[in-house]
């Protein structure tokens, strides 16, 4: 209650008075409204209206018409604005608009006959609306005030950025971002508009379906949206960055150099951190696109998802540490050695120690006996990695794509840490040491020809080594897991785990893309998919005398070889129907593994006809509803093939099964988008239904905490559903959200030779507001509630998680800028009556001159000291919550020197 009451003074009744006090401060607004049409009374769709005011006091008004030739501007009252018409192969229009009330205003615009498009482009037409292009030309949406690109594309209707840079357009998320054509740097859109100088650019082109390989632009299908910036002819050379050094009370210090140069032929970028406050200059989105994808063709191995799986990317995704202290530099290189051809390529380094805390009360819902452990786990990491990675790009010509990478990454984590537990069984303490090494080997080849105007090729081919060395121990005074590992009285129980993972991968493809028709297409392919992989384990224990006590003559230890090649045809037809588009797909695969253990060599073989359908329905430009299905498969992972016993943890051995086969599954997606310019809205729904045939699950055998763990394939199916929505709607100078989420899963446990099916649900949502007010601060409030239900055959577990969240950026006396942020948390178990609640502010004050290269910040973070954060979730039989203690309050003093 008290965090409460601290939230309603400070926060909620002074937001409250500048929201209330601003708004009723600022004039009323009417509608106008009408058609535009041609001379023959036909409607001009994607024409573009723009109302400038008179006066510096009032707010520029954009629409562009609807298939109907229709428009909506929202204006201000008692202002006078000069309201142009303009469309390619007319001839502008402008009217003097001055209304007090809703008005309707027709137009009617004459045909420009003769000229052509290329010198419309450059008229002042403020947008250009193309087929899978916008084109806005920024002049004629610029103040004259804005310093970087992110200003500038506020300004821009249809466009939003946030505070880190983020850019969406028309409610979805730019993916890359493009100077004069070509990859600015990583793509990071952050990167590009926090860094380009405003006044360096021309226009803004909005690509839509965008694909690198530009043959392929209406073959290749993809979701990507892109951002190409078009600069002036003066200013196609820059360099940009700036230079930050801070300190703090209890040492606490930080620096990070940031700097870029930019021109047509030649990038490099540099960005370097030193600091010991739990923060990360290279974050795991900069690590994506850095990786700028391993594949532009390929799924699967190489998608986003394994980058965002990698052990490189769990070390860099920001965590609650307790303490941190890192080194970080990273290069980025591009070079255009001809017009054809470019070399691009990064290094990134990175060392750091971290520690981490937390305490966390695990539910056993073991029908015949539930009961609750307490577990209180700290760890202290040191971790070193390098990746680095060089790309040659040859494009002679439109026809013709070439690309060759080579990427290398290394990897070393030291840790050590201690595990207290807390049970009805047996209370221990377990004090816990680790080592790996890694390293990574990627070569790839791309190459796509343009063979006629039917037929495009491409072919690809990937080679990967990948090799992992973890060692593990425990060492504990009691005696653990009895009954499952062949322990030696001693002093003290010291447990030693060795493992190799090695395995080479190549991957092939070639695939033709078959104009049958202007609305037919056909696309075949043949792949080949290959590993020879290798896993080995050795679990002993080191006793006090120096000898060893190894578990291999009781089942335990694994030397296994596990070779799989997956050979596939495919065959995809792409047709349209008026605007739906529907591609119909069949791949047909030919699996063969053999597994070689023990001295017993097994062999299988399984064929596979995987469907695949995708359904676009593209009712305009900005309205969208698209459906997928898709028959998938998932082959076993090396480590669920080992046969033999292996030391998963201090209270759990696993054995893999040699017999297991693919994993199948339904996957069904159904997505709609829609944003409209007049009315302000932005819609998004998704909801994605997944049901499992065959796939691979844990049996376990608990006794207390211990557990015995293999796998199986199990038969009956499993089912998962999840829905996302959101909804953005502008009205005057505030913008309105509200966000929902709902997931529902059933699964079955095997748990002590049991099987029951446990049913997981969620449902949870999130509405506030964000003011947008040009001359006052920007205030935005939210509230998130969220229920979530978990029944098993222990019975009902019910948790409720509350969050209000308001962040404040102001500008104070014009050289000043103010930001905080305050979140508030509650969660509550119904089920035991248990809750807590914990809340963090964040604020600085930042001052810099407006022409003045120098700036100071103020920064506070985790201004309350709040000691901890809290979450809960589910598993297949435990019911786990977890309070992870946080970094300590920080402020800090920091100079910036901005290029």
């Amino acid at each position: 209650m008290p965090n409460i009451i601290i939230f309603q003074k400070y926060f909620i009744i002074p937001l409250a008075y500048l929201f209330f006090g601003t708004f009723s401060g600022h004039g009323q607004t009417v509608i106008l409204k009408g058609k535009v049409s041609d001379s023959l009374a036909n409607p001009l769709t994607n024409a573009n209206i723009l109302a400038v005011p008179n006066s510096q006091d009032a707010s520029m008004a954009f629409a562009i018409t609807d298939a109907n030739g229709l428009y909506s501007l929202k204006i201000e009252s008692k202002e006078s604005y000069q309201v142009s018409v303009s469309y390619l192969g007319f001839q502008k229009q402008i009217k003097t608009i001055d209304i007090d009330e809703n008005s309707i205003e027709n137009f009617i615009l004459k045909e420009n006959i003769g000229q052509l498009e290329e010198v419309f482009l450059k008229s002042k037409i403020p947008l250009v609306v193309k087929k899978d292009t916008l084109i806005y030309n920024v002049d004629a949406f610029a103040t004259g005030t804005e310093r970087k690109l992110n200003e500038l594309l506020k300004n821009l209707p249809g466009v939003e950025v946030d505070r880190e840079g983020n850019v969406k357009v028309q409610g979805r998320k730019i993916t890359k971002v493009l100077v004069e054509n070509q990859t600015f740097f990583t793509g990071d859109s952050k990167l590009a508009v926090n860094n380009i100088p405003a006044d360096a650019v021309s226009q803004v082109e909005v690509l839509d379906n965008y694909t690198e390989i530009a043959m392929l632009k209406g073959l290749l299908d993809s979701d990507a949206i892109a951002l190409n910036i078009k600069l002036k002819e003066d200013k196609k050379k820059f360099t940009f960055g700036d230079i930050e050094a801070g300190g703090g009370l209890k040492n606490r210090y930080v620096v990070n150099p940031k700097l870029f140069y930019y021109s047509p032929n030649t990038s490099v970028g540099f960005i370097g951190d030193v600091n010991n406050i739990s923060e990360k200059a290279f974050t795991l989105n900069d690590y994506i696109n850095f990786e700028g994808g391993t594949s532009k063709l390929f799924s699967g191995e190489n998608s986003f998802s394994t980058l965002y799986n990698s052990d490189i990317s769990q070390y860099i995704s920001n965590r609650d540490y307790t303490e941190n202290v890192s080194q970080f530099g990273a290069l980025n290189l591009q070079q255009f050695l001809s017009r054809s051809t470019n070399l691009n390529g990064y290094v990134i380094a990175s060392k750091s120690k971290t520690t981490t805390s937390s305490r966390t009360l695990n539910r056993y819902s073991n029908s015949e006996d539930p009961f609750d452990e307490q577990r209180l786990t700290d760890n202290s990491n040191n971790n070193f990695f390098i990746i680095g990675k060089a790309n040659l790009e040859y494009k002679p010509s439109f026809e013709e794509d070439f690309s060759y990478s080579s990427y290398f990454k290394g990897s070393t984590n030291n840790s050590d840490g201690s595990i207290i537990t807390e049970n009805p069984f047996k209370d221990n303490l377990i004090q816990t040491n680790s080592k790996l090494h890694s390293i990574q080997l990627t070569q790839q080849l791309n190459y796509s020809l343009k063979l006629s105007s039917r037929h495009t090729a491409t072919i690809e081919g990937i080679y990967n080594f990948n090799e992992n060395k973890p060692n593990n121990g425990w060492r504990t005074d009691a005696p653990i897991l009895q009954g499952l590992l062949p322990l030696v009285d001693d002093n003290d129980y010291y447990l030693l785990q060795n493992k190799r993972i090695a395995s080479h991968t190549f991957n092939g493809l070639i695939k033709d893309y078959w104009v049958v028709g202007k609305f037919h297409h056909l696309y075949p392919s043949f792949g080949v998919n290959a590993s020879f992989s290798s896993y080995l384990s050795e679990d002993s224990q080191l006793l006090s005398d120096g000898n060893s006590n190894s578990f291999s003559d009781n089942g335990f230890d694994n030397k296994l070889q596990y070779n799989i090649v997956n050979t596939f045809l495919g065959l995809e037809y792409k047709f349209q129907t008026g605007k739906v588009t529907f591609k119909p797909a069949l791949y047909l695969h030919f699996f063969n593994w053999t597994t070689n253990q023990k001295d017993v060599k097994k062999n299988q073989s399984q064929d596979l006809l995987l469907p695949k359908l995708d359904i676009d329905i593209p009712f305009s430009f900005v309205e969208k509803l698209t459906f997928n299905y898709s028959l998938e498969n998932r082959v076993p992972q090396t480590s669920q093939l080992a046969n033999g016993y292996i030391l998963s943890d201090f209270n759990s051995v696993y054995k893999g099964n040699d017999a297991l086969e693919n994993e199948i599954f339904h996957n069904i997606t159904l997505g709609y988008n829609k944003f409209s310019l007049s009315s302000k809205l932005q819609l998004a729904l998704f909801a994605n239904y997944e049901r499992k045939e065959k796939h691979v699950k844990n049996t376990t055998i608990l006794n207390g905490i211990e557990q015995y763990n293999d796998v199986v394939l199990l038969d009956n199916p499993e089912q998962n559903f999840s829905f996302n929505g959101s909804v953005y709607k502008d009205i005057g100078k505030m913008k309105y959200f509200v966000k929902s989420n709902l997931n529902y899963s059933d699964f079955f446990q095997l748990l002590n030779e049991e099987e029951s099916l446990n049913i997981s649900r969620r449902i949870g949502g999130t509405i506030g507001f964000k003011t947008l007010f040009d001359s006052f601060p920007t205030l935005e409030i939210g509230y998130t509630k969220d229920f979530d239900n978990y029944k098993s055959a222990d019975g009902i577990t019910n948790f409720q998680n509350d969050q209000i969240f308001s962040t404040v950026d102001a500008v104070l006396l014009k050289d000043f800028i103010v930001n905080a942020d305050y979140t508030l948390s509650k969660n509550k178990n119904k089920s035991s009556g248990a809750s807590s609640v914990f809340d963090q502010l964040n604020a600085s004050v930042f001052y810099q001159k407006e022409d003045s290269p120098w700036g100071f910040e103020l920064n506070a973070s985790n201004l309350l000291n709040t000691k901890f954060k809290q979450n809960n979730f589910f598993s297949e039989f435990v019911i786990t919550d977890t309070r992870k203690f946080t970094f300590p309050r920080t402020i800090l003093f920091k100079i910036q020197y901005k290029l």
